[in-house]
């Protein structure tokens, strides 16, 4: 036999011996045999304690939300406190008090000291630091009741709540409700200083260029790159509504001589033009697929050769799938009824197509955080 012919054999194979080693490994038999091997039983302990996370995850995010909610752990930075006192504080009996706060022990957000007093963990702390997380938890109430039917929402059978808390992202355009693009903002711009922080140690500017940020919002993003990158001025790209908020902040940060404000839709309106780099950050995983090559096609007539086009978002892992983009965020997408999450390589894919004649992908230091795109014409 060839040897062509043996390898085409050899791998053909393959899938019949992971048939093989399935059936094994989920055999109840298997399970209680290995429990009681001294070799295998560490292997077997560690599995099911893998598995038992998987079972009581929604419990532990529902912990941690109750926790950011009744502002539990905001009130240890102040000090020490008892079940008795988050009881009284909170409406609640002192027992469930106690649970929830052992609760909190469980997932290393808080400590038991003496006397029945607790305190916040460097993880606790850690957490109450991350700049805007309390309120994406917070606001992830919404998130967990679309997930209550997971298989319905697979289905696209029910109305999800985030689908009517994001309607500016459904409906981006002049006519978008000025208090709709106010909440949208608000919310992106408190997690958006992670995401800039990130994505600026994968990509630099250089002190002459002229950016565009589109979708800036009020301006977040593009204050983190004025004052990391000395004479580098920026225009932020976005809905007139948005206007009045990112100006604000603009002049709170005494920016204004290094950053504007240019009013507009990417969906009814060209981009305008004179720009080195247009970034898009946290745009493209809210868009359908043909929002996303108009958006694409209208940056890329916008800039001269050589201009660059950069895209930070959460993505997912394409072939090696993870557990930020290929379970969070394309379940959020997908409750968002818009949009998806999309890996590095299918965006460099979507830039080729409008033109774009090259693109690469830094490392990325924290997936869950963002990855990058960056595309040159």
């Amino acid at each position: 036999m060839s040897t062509v012919h043996s390898e085409a054999r050899h791998k053909a194979s393959r899938p019949w011996r992971v048939f093989k080693l399935s059936r094994l490994f989920g055999s109840e038999k298997f399970q209680l045999w290995a429990s009681g091997v001294p070799i295998l039983k560490r292997f077997a302990k560690a599995e099911g304690e893998a598995i038992f996370d998987l079972v009581m995850g929604f419990v532990s995010s529902q912990v941690l939300w109750a926790l950011v909610e009744l502002r539990v752990l905001h009130s240890l930075v102040d000090g020490p406190l008892t079940a008795v006192q988050v009881a009284s504080d909170n409406s609640l009996s002192e027992e469930r008090a106690e649970i929830l706060m052992n609760g909190a022990v469980a997932l290393g957000l808080i400590k038991i000291k003496s006397k029945g007093f607790y305190v916040l963990s460097r993880k606790g702390a850690s957490l109450l630091g991350v700049p805007g997380l309390t309120d994406v938890i917070r606001h992830h109430a919404h998130f967990y009741r679309d997930m209550s039917n997971p298989i319905a929402l697979l289905r696209d059978e029910v109305d999800t709540e985030l689908s009517r808390f994001w309607p500016y992202v459904l409906n981006a355009s002049n006519e978008a409700p000025a208090g709709v693009t106010e909440n949208y903002s608000n919310l992106m711009a408190t997690s958006q200083k992670l995401v800039a922080r990130d994505t600026l140690k994968m990509v630099s500017f250089k002190s002459h260029w002229k950016v565009l940020d589109v979708g800036g919002g009020s301006g977040n993003f593009a204050i983190e790159v004025a004052r990391k990158f000395a004479g580098v001025t920026l225009t932020v790209y976005d809905l007139p509504q948005v206007a009045t908020s990112a100006q604000a902040r603009l002049d709170g940060e005494r920016m204004t001589g290094r950053i504007s404000f240019h009013p507009g839709s990417f969906r009814d309106d060209l981009l305008p033009i004179g720009f080195d780099v247009i970034t898009l950050i946290r745009v493209l995983y809210d868009h359908a697929d043909l929002t996303v090559m108009a958006l694409l096609k209208n940056a890329y007539n916008a800039l001269p050769a050589g201009g660059r086009l950069i895209i930070s978002e959460p993505m997912s892992g394409g072939d090696r799938p993870h557990r930020a983009g290929d379970i969070y965020f394309a379940f959020y997408t997908m409750a968002m009824r818009t949009g998806k999450a999309r890996s590095p390589n299918q965006i460099a894919e979507m830039c080729r197509k409008v033109g774009f004649k090259s693109a690469f992908v830094p490392k990325a230091p924290r997936k869950f955080i963002t990855s990058v795109v960056v595309s040159v014409k």
